[in-house]
């Protein structure tokens, strides 16, 4: 059976993803839209409007000339019978008076002589006393006082009504000083027809207004976006790196303002680029340079601590044991010295875009063993690796990664060291966990910066501070990725994440690519009119 909270998910899900369809994500369409809501209601007011006037216009014409006939036919008519008319003569005068140019049907009600209710048809199917509402009778045979401002006690009173869906005109009076009263009964059914033609021609007159402010908003919209096109896509080259990209400025209205601030904008940018890029790749020059004539004095240096140490280390003990201390102080700076320099060395050459791999099938077990047998750290190193793991990656590089990241794991964690290694798909993991109390969460988001130390009140330590962050250049030339994180029962864990085939990633790169930011920083210095975009 299935779940109701399941299909109440599915429902739900089907109902977002239905509405994100609907909103409107296009600046033009918003546009049409409103300008459609715009001009329709504006249409729509001025026809209801319009239809409403004419209405009342046609109906008030065609009603007084009704009553007014009516009327005058009940005062020429209907006045000249007898107060007690015979049924003969009553029903001749409704037939009479409905012979009027207004063609209404007309129903005289009087008494006879004999004191009888009698009744005069013009049209007796089409028109009788139930056809008259009540409260219109009422009214007519009700008698009024006589004042100053009426000097009658009838009046014709009238009422509009429907039946079958066709609109008519009721209305009735009574012969004063005795006589008849008589009812008429006009259809304005042609008044109607007249008006519903004009509410099609009102509604027509609305939709090809409406059609017309789509084609003006559409127009106006493209008035508009082309110029913010152009200018999403100027904005999109720059972000890109290429920073000579210039809008072409015509006029004085607000999107010519925003293209020339864009313009200023672009050129202070990549004046700025330049002057950074000038003076990153002066800084990576010095110290590619001094790296370089370090090394012709340091060779020499080295040298000579390792004669000293040789005597050091000698039986004969040659060495005055005043300067001892001094000469393994002198040999280790020498050794910490050398070191710094091939880091520098190695940094100078990711900077630049010039380090490279050189991929060879490693099985991972063997690699990490050779690296801690190197080191002499067999029995500080606890390694779970299956034997047979296979990876195509730059052996010297993969040793650099582990060696800097088992060292740092004795050197600030302890032991108990435990490395292990898995696979998760095309990727390699090599995680290392130290004995020791953790990374503090404040220098976590620092562990791979460069000369970043710890603890600002030992700034001296053996390392030169960049260890960490040469296996991560490593590992990003491969592809990888090194994190770090703290175990949940105490001790830092670095997680090495690398591809199997780091093949793909030897591949020539297409021409005009830089390999570093530094190549890429200077080319945006260049100027070109490709850049160049219209508005």
């Amino acid at each position: 059976m299935t779940d109701p909270h399941d299909q109440s998910r599915g429902l739900s899900a089907v109902r977002k993803a239905l509405w994100s369809g609907l909103r409107f994500t296009s600046l033009r369409l918003r546009l049409v839209v409103v300008f459609a809501l715009v001009a329709l209601t504006a249409a729509v007011s001025a026809s209801g409007i319009a239809y409403w006037l004419n209405r009342e216009a046609v109906l008030t014409r065609a009603q007084d000339a009704a009553l007014k006939d009516f009327r005058q036919q009940m005062q020429t008519r209907a006045g000249a019978l007898p107060p007690n008319p015979t049924q003969d003569a009553l029903q001749a005068a409704a037939g009479q008076m409905a012979k009027s140019s207004q063609r209404y049907s007309v129903l005289l009600v009087g008494e006879d002589p004999g004191g009888r209710r009698i009744h005069g048809y013009s049209d007796l199917d089409g028109f009788t006393l139930a056809k008259v509402p009540k409260a219109l009778r009422e009214a007519v045979r009700k008698e009024q006082p006589l004042t100053d401002g009426n000097k009658s006690p009838y009046h014709l009173y009238w009422q509009r009504t429907v039946e079958h869906g066709t609109p008519y005109l009721v209305g009735g009076t009574r012969i004063v000083g005795g006589g008849p009263t008589g009812y008429m009964l006009k259809s304005l059914e042609p008044e109607a027809k007249d008006l519903s033609s004009l509410g099609w021609s009102l509604a027509i007159a609305t939709a090809l207004a409406l059609v017309g402010s789509a084609l003006l908003a559409q127009a106006a919209a493209t008035t508009v976006l082309k110029p913010v096109h152009r200018l999403g896509v100027a904005a999109r080259r720059l972000g890109e790196g290429k920073l000579d990209t210039r809008l072409r400025v015509s006029g004085t209205d607000e999107l010519a303002d925003l293209s020339r601030t864009f313009n200023r904008t672009a050129e202070n940018l990549e004046k700025k680029v330049a002057d950074m890029s000038a003076r990153d790749e002066a800084s990576r020059r010095f110290v590619a340079d001094m790296s370089h004539e370090l090394r012709t004095p340091l060779t020499a240096i080295t040298a000579v601590t390792e004669v000293l140490e040789e005597e050091l280390d000698a039986e004969t003990g040659s060495v005055d044991p005043m300067i001892e201390p001094a000469v393994r102080l002198v040999v280790s700076e020498t050794r910490r010295l050398n070191d710094l320099v091939e880091n520098l060395m190695e940094v100078t050459r990711f900077d630049a875009g010039t380090a490279r791999l050189v991929l060879d099938d490693v099985d991972i077990a063997d690699q990490i063993t050779a690296c801690i047998d190197a080191r002499a750290w067999l029995d500080a190193v606890d390694l779970d690796a299956e034997r047979g793991i296979m990876a195509r990656l730059d052996p010297r590089r993969l040793d650099v990664i582990l060696a800097n990241l088992i060292g740092n794991a004795l050197k600030h964690g302890g032991s108990p060291v435990k490395v292990s290694v898995r696979l998760d798909g095309d990727s390699l993991v090599v995680s290392v966990k130290d004995g020791g109390p953790g990374i503090p969460e404040d220098v976590l988001p620092h562990v791979f910066d460069r000369f970043y130390k710890a603890s600002a009140s030992r700034p001296r330590s053996e390392g030169s501070g960049l260890g960490l962050s040469i296996a991560l250049e490593n590992a990003h030339i491969h592809g990888g990725e090194i994190t770090a994180a703290n175990a949940p029962a105490g001790g830092a864990v670095f997680t090495l994440r690398l591809p199997r085939d780091a093949s793909p990633l030897t591949a020539e790169p297409e021409s005009g690519a830089g390999a570093g930011g530094a190549a890429g920083a200077g080319r945006a210095g260049e100027r070109s009119e490709e850049g160049k975009e219209e508005t």
